[in-house]
């Protein structure tokens, strides 16, 4: 299974995240597709999603923090789903001397988000 991270947002304002996959029995109807580049040692300040969507990440590792100060590692190969769209947001920075090279997927809004919580997470 593919290995992801569900940023969104809490009812107070805050992000947070989920750790979990990308399950193999979903297939998304794909709105936009759009392929970004971002040079090593590059970081980006507190932000939100622009709209829910799936960041495919194609080279380099990141490090995210959510608002209340979580932070989990991105590397490549793995999906973010940037659903974090309101509220305080998340802030990231490249690690290591690798470009971050992503792919992002936008789907409609009704479109089920493909993503499984890790179990022992989900009964928290």
């Amino acid at each position: 299974m593919i290995k992801a991270f569900k940023l969104y947002t809490q009812e107070d304002g805050h992000s947070d995240f989920k750790e979990g996959f990308i399950t193999n029995d979903l297939i998304t109807e794909v709105k936009h597709l759009h392929f970004k580049e971002t040079p090593a040692k590059s970081s980006y300040d507190w932000h939100t999603a622009p709209r829910t969507q799936y960041v495919i990440s194609l080279k380099g590792i990141l490090e995210f923090t959510t608002s209340r100060g979580r932070v989990f590692t991105l590397h490549t190969g793995q999906v973010l789903i940037a659903a974090d769209v309101t509220g305080k947001g998340h802030k990231w920075k490249l690690i290591g001397e690798e470009p971050w090279l992503r792919a992002y997927v936008a789907f409609e809004e009704e479109e089920a988000i493909n993503f499984q919580e890790h179990q022992e997470q989900a009964e928290r």
